[in-house]
C-alpha cells in the first residue's frame, strides 16, 4: 500500500522520479517558493505541451493507465481509481480499448474519461479539455455519479462504488456541500493531478467557474478549503511508483510533466507545510439508548475532544457498522431493527484526518414489540422492473401475481439490488388480496433535494407516511385494511427523486393479538385485555422491584412514564387514554394491550 511505504522507499521514489526529468528541466524555477515558484512551474510545463485532441486521449491511455509494473495485479488491464482494489481482487476489469464507451447503465461495463477538474468548470475548452495530466480513465458509472462535485472528505455517503469510493456530504473543514471521495491509495494521485491544473492554468483561472474548488486569481489558485485538503492528501498518500509510470508516460504522449509528481515537495514549497493530524479523538462518553420503536433505537452521548475537530461518529450495533452521523451531532436514530429484540451498541468518533477514536461504553436497549404479523401477503423487490434507464415516465412489470405501475420513474438506480426511483410520480399495485396489517419500505434520496415523506393510500385512503432522506432508511407503518387492497405510494415533492425498495406487507384479519417477554425466568401477565374500566392489571414476581413502566403508542410515541408503579398494588389507572392499542414495557417484560 502506498500509505505505508517506508522511508527508504519513499525516498527511493522521489530519487527516481527526479531522474525521470529530462537534465535541467526544473532549473528556472530552482531556489523560488510561493507565488514566483508557482509560476516559474507553469512556463515550465506549458513549454511542450502539445494538445493531442480529446480524442487523442484514447490513445494515451494505452501507456499511461495500463496495470503494469505497479503495486497491483500487473495484468495490463485498465488501471481506474475507482474500482482498483489495493487490498485484494479488483471486483472488475477493463481491457484498453474494447471496453471504452460514452453511455452505461451500471458500475463494471465500461471506462470513460474522467475529467479530475470537471470540463463544465472551463467550458470544455482546449487545451484543458484534453489534457491528459489531469483526465483519468475510470469507469462510467462512477465518474457519473461523481458528476461536478469537488473531491473532499464524505461524512454520510449516499452512494459507495464497489471500490469503496463514496459520494455524500463534506466533512472536509470548511466546506459543507457535497463532496466526491477516492480511496485513500488514491488521495493523493488526486490532489497531485489538481496541483498540476491550477499551476497549469493559473492565467486562466479568473475566467473559469469555481465549481466550490477553484480560486479565482493564479495564488493561491484553490480555494482555502479544497487548498488544507488536498495538501494533507499529498503529504499522506505519497507519490508511487503508478504515478510515476503515469508522469513519464504522459510526457512521451503530451511533451510536458506534472512536477509535483516529480518533486511533491513543491506542494510545501508554494503553499506552506500541512498541518497533519495523528491525534485522534477521545472516546465519546455516556452513551444510552432511548426511545426505542419496534424497529428504531435512538441514541445520546457526551461529545470526544480533539485537537483539530470531531466530524462525525460511526454507530455500530453489536460489532457491525450501522450507520454515520456528520459533523458534531451527539444523537442519531438507528434504523431497521427488529422488533421486541435486544441490541447493544457504541460510537466511535472520527476527525477531518481519519483518526478514529475508541470505542464509547456499550450501551443496551430492547426495541419495542412490533405489529403482530399474521402471513407475509406481499413481497415486492423490484427484480421485475424494467431495464435500466435514467428518464423519468410510466413503467409497469408484474412480480409475485402482482401487478405494477409507477409514474414518473426511473430505473437505474439501486439500494438492495434494483430499485424504482420516483419524482413527483406514484408507485400503484393492482389488487392484493388478503387485507394489509403493516407495511414496511426501504427509501433513499437519490442527488441533490431535501428531507421528506412518501404518502402510502390503501383503497385511496391515507395509509400513513413514509420518511425519506439521503441515507438508506427501512421504516413500517399500521395500515389495518382487511380485504382486497390496492397500495399507492405517492411522492408529492417534484423535486425530490426518492428510490424504494423492499416493499413488503403482511396479512390482516381484523383481529389483533398480544405478546409477552420473559426475563429472568419470572412469569408475568396483564389482565384484563381488552381493559374496559381504565384499571390494568400485572400480575408476576417481585412486581414491587420494577424501577419503572412505560406506555407507548404503535407508532412507537411514549404516552406516559411511570416510577415504581407497583410500589403499591399491582395496577396501574389508565384514565386518560384513548381507545386503541398501546405497548406496556417495564423493566422485566413487554406486552401489547388494547383500551376499549
Amino acid at each position: 500500500m502506498k500509505r505505508i511505504l517506508s522511508f527508504f522507499l519513499l525516498s527511493f521514489a522521489f530519487i527516481n522520479a527526479m531522474a525521470q526529468a529530462p537534465a535541467g528541466y526544473y532549473n528556472t524555477a530552482n531556489g523560488l517558493t510561493g507565488a514566483p515558484l508557482k509560476t516559474a512551474l507553469k512556463g515550465i510545463i506549458t513549454n511542450g505541451h502539445i494538445d493531442k485532441g480529446y480524442g487523442g486521449l484514447w490513445t494515451a491511455y494505452q501507456t499511461t493507465d495500463r496495470d503494469l509494473n505497479t503495486n497491483f495485479e500487473n495484468d495490463g488491464t485498465i488501471l481506474d481509481i475507482y474500482s482498483e482494489n489495493p487490498n485484494g481482487q479488483d471486483p472488475y476489469n477493463f481491457n484498453v480499448g474494447t471496453s471504452q464507451c460514452g453511455s452505461y447503465n451500471d458500475e463494471g461495463q465500461c471506462y470513460n474519461r474522467e475529467h479530475i477538474i470537471p470540463q463544465s468548470l472551463f467550458s470544455k475548452a482546449s487545451p484543458m479539455v484534453a489534457d491528459i495530466h489531469f483526465i483519468r480513465p475510470t469507469d462510467g458509472k462512477v465518474n457519473g455519479m461523481r458528476s461536478n462535485y469537488p473531491f473532499g472528505k464524505v461524512g454520510n455517503a449516499s452512494y459507495t462504488s464497489q471500490n469503496q469510493s463514496k459520494l455524500g456530504n463534506s466533512a472536509s473543514p470548511g466546506y459543507s456541500g457535497t463532496v466526491f471521495e477516492p480511496i485513500d491509495a488514491f488521495k493523493g494521485d488526486v490532489a497531485r493531478m489538481i496541483f498540476y491544473f491550477v499551476t497549469r492554468y493559473e492565467d486562466k483561472l479568473s475566467g473559469f467557474s469555481s465549481g466550490d474548488m477553484l480560486g479565482s486569481s493564479s495564488f493561491p489558485g484553490l480555494t482555502q478549503w479544497a487548498l488544507t485538503q488536498y495538501l494533507q492528501w499529498n503529504a499522506m498518500d505519497p507519490v508511487s511508483p503508478e504515478e510515476i509510470n503515469r508522469n513519464n508516460a504522459a510526457f512521451t504522449f503530451q511533451g510536458n510533466r506534472n512536477p509535483f509528481i516529480d518533486n511533491p515537495a513543491y506542494a510545501d514549497q508554494i503553499w506552506g507545510t500541512p498541518v497533519i493530524d495523528n491525534q485522534a479523538p477521545t472516546a465519546p462518553t455516556n452513551l444510552i439508548a432511548n426511545n426505542p420503536t419496534s424497529n428504531t433505537m435512538g441514541l445520546s452521548w457526551t461529545a470526544s475532544t480533539d485537537n483539530v475537530g470531531v466530524t462525525g461518529y460511526d454507530i455500530y450495533v453489536g460489532n457491525t457498522l450501522k450507520t454515520s452521523v456528520s459533523g458534531t451531532s451527539t444523537t442519531a436514530t438507528v434504523a431497521g431493527l427488529a422488533p421486541l429484540t435486544p441490541y447493544t451498541f457504541y460510537v466511535i468518533a472520527k476527525d477531518a484526518f481519519g483518526n478514529a477514536s475508541p470505542q464509547s461504553n456499550i450501551a443496551a436497549g430492547t426495541t419495542l414489540d412490533g405489529p403482530v404479523n399474521v402471513g407475509n401477503c406481499g413481497d415486492e423487490n423490484f427484480s421485475n422492473i424494467p431495464a435500466n434507464a435514467s428518464d423519468y415516465k410510466t413503467r409497469t412489470w408484474t412480480n409475485n401475481n402482482v401487478s405494477w405501475t409507477a409514474t414518473l420513474a426511473r430505473t437505474d438506480q439501486t439500494i438492495n439490488g434494483k430499485a424504482i426511483t420516483l419524482q413527483g410520480g406514484d408507485l400503484t399495485s393492482s389488487n392484493v388480496p388478503g387485507g394489509v396489517q403493516t407495511l414496511t419500505l426501504t427509501t433513499q434520496r437519490k442527488f441533490n433535494g431535501g428531507d421528506g415523506n412518501l404518502n402510502v393510500f390503501v383503497n385511496n385512503n391515507l395509509a400513513g407516511t413514509i420518511p425519506y432522506s439521503a441515507s438508506v432508511a427501512t421504516n413500517f407503518i399500521n395500515v389495518n385494511v382487511t380485504g382486497n387492497a390496492v397500495i399507492k405510494i405517492v411522492n408529492p415533492n417534484n423535486n425530490d427523486r426518492v428510490a424504494i425498495d423492499d416493499l413488503k406487507w403482511t396479512c390482516y384479519n381484523g383481529s389483533l393479538a398480544t405478546s409477552e417477554t420473559k426475563k429472568d425466568k419470572a412469569e408475568f401477565s396483564i389482565y384484563p385485555n381488552p381493559v374496559r374500566n381504565n384499571e390494568l392489571f400485572v400480575k408476576g414476581e417481585n412486581l414491587n422491584k420494577i424501577s419503572k413502566a412505560q406506555i407507548y403508542d404503535l407508532s412507537g410515541k411514549a404516552i406516559e412514564t411511570l416510577s415504581n408503579p407497583f410500589k403499591n398494588s399491582n395496577k396501574i389507572n389508565l384514565k386518560g387514554l384513548v381507545k386503541g392499542t398501546y405497548i406496556l414495557k417495564t423493566d422485566n417484560f413487554s406486552t401489547k394491550f388494547i383500551v376499549e
